[in-house]
């Protein structure tokens, strides 16, 4: 059976002091005495006395603890920007409640509802569509929000330049030799989805060359290293001819059609070439260490939470370059046909 908290009233009566005179020593210890201050004191110290946060934020109407709202934190990239947020709310002494919404709106607006019950300073979000509108209405009660990894001309928004991250992925492969290359996209309704294939569009036709003829697109339902192989086996066994590199949305898609390629016997990158994406920690550890266009996660995670402390309020905008990490699988330069 769990042990009762003990009260100011505890601590009071333990002391022999009134529960104004403990008031004064948690808040504001300079008002007592240096004798009285030290038994209270020892009076918290025998009855392991726990201060209540929450009925303190509530007094004082400033909360200390900030919810972030991501889309999987079973993904690294989402956990590594999770780390981002909690080491730079540390710094404030700020503590950070997380969850993962599997892009379900209705588990996106039940976190909503419920952190905005447990009344936190804010809170950080990776969007759908429908998230900027249930944001708003949260701002209408004093609850700012920041979106992370989009971007937003009306709310404050951080993430990574993901047009420019499929450009340089396109232009590495062409650079390469490839003209038949397949991007394994996610949902083309994500913002990233839409940019990133931006990006390897106007790579393309920077290049001279029509997007229609080079360019294939496969959206995944789920970008996962299960859907990634899947959809390489209907790639290799369709009517067209095989691709000679992939692009993947992330580098866990990536990770499933390395796998599909070696079972079958192909070999990367002189068969076809793989480039990931956000270069997760493992992507250098691979048998076949992988290409992948670099995000600084926890940097993301860290300004998303500066700039929720500092200034949320407005339509401010922080973008982080990419950086592309040529790895062995992409590093070879295909024979002109």
């Amino acid at each position: 059976m769990a042990k009762q908290r003990a009260s100011v009233k505890d601590v009071a009566q333990r002391a022999g002091v009134s529960v104004g005179t403990v008031s004064n020593v948690l808040n504001r210890p300079e008002t007592v005495t240096e004798r009285t201050r030290q038994r209270v004191e020892t009076a918290m110290a025998d009855l392991n006395f726990m201060r209540n946060a929450s009925a303190r934020q509530l007094r004082a109407g400033v909360s200390t603890t900030v919810g972030a709202i991501l889309t999987d934190l079973g993904n690294p990239f989402y956990t590594e920007i999770a780390r981002g947020i909690e080491d730079r709310l540390a710094v404030d002494g700020h503590a950070l409640m997380v969850c993962s919404t599997d892009e379900d709106p209705q588990r996106e607006a039940r976190f909503v509802r419920q952190f905005a019950e447990q009344g936190v300073r804010g809170i950080l979000v990776t969007p759908m569509v429908s998230t900027p509108d249930r944001l708003r209405e949260l701002a209408t009660f004093g609850i700012p929000s920041v979106l992370i990894d989009s971007r937003s001309d009306t709310h404050a928004s951080v993430g990574g330049d993901h047009v420019g991250g499929g450009r340089l992925a396109l232009e590495h492969l062409l650079a390469q030799g490839h003209r038949h290359i397949v991007f394994l996209n996610a949902d083309k309704h994500l913002q990233q989805s839409r940019h990133r294939l931006r990006g390897a569009v106007e790579a393309i036709t920077a290049a001279g060359l029509d997007p229609g003829t080079v360019l294939q697109v496969v959206n995944l339902s789920q970008p996962t290293a299960s859907e990634g192989e899947q959809a390489l086996i209907k790639l290799l066994e369709g009517p067209e001819p095989r691709p000679t590199a992939l692009f993947c949305i992330n580098d866990i898609v990536a990770l499933g059609v390395i796998r599909g390629l070696r079972t079958r016997g192909l070999r990367i990158p002189q068969d076809v070439a793989v480039v990931g994406y956000d270069d997760l920690y493992w992507a250098s550890e691979l048998m076949t260490p992988l290409t992948s266009v670099r995000q600084p996660m926890r940097q993301i995670g860290w300004a998303a939470a500066d700039l929720l402390l500092r200034d949320p309020l407005g339509a401010t905008h922080t973008v982080f370059p990419p950086e592309l990490i040529v790895r062995k699988s992409s590093d070879y330069q295909r024979p002109a046909d």
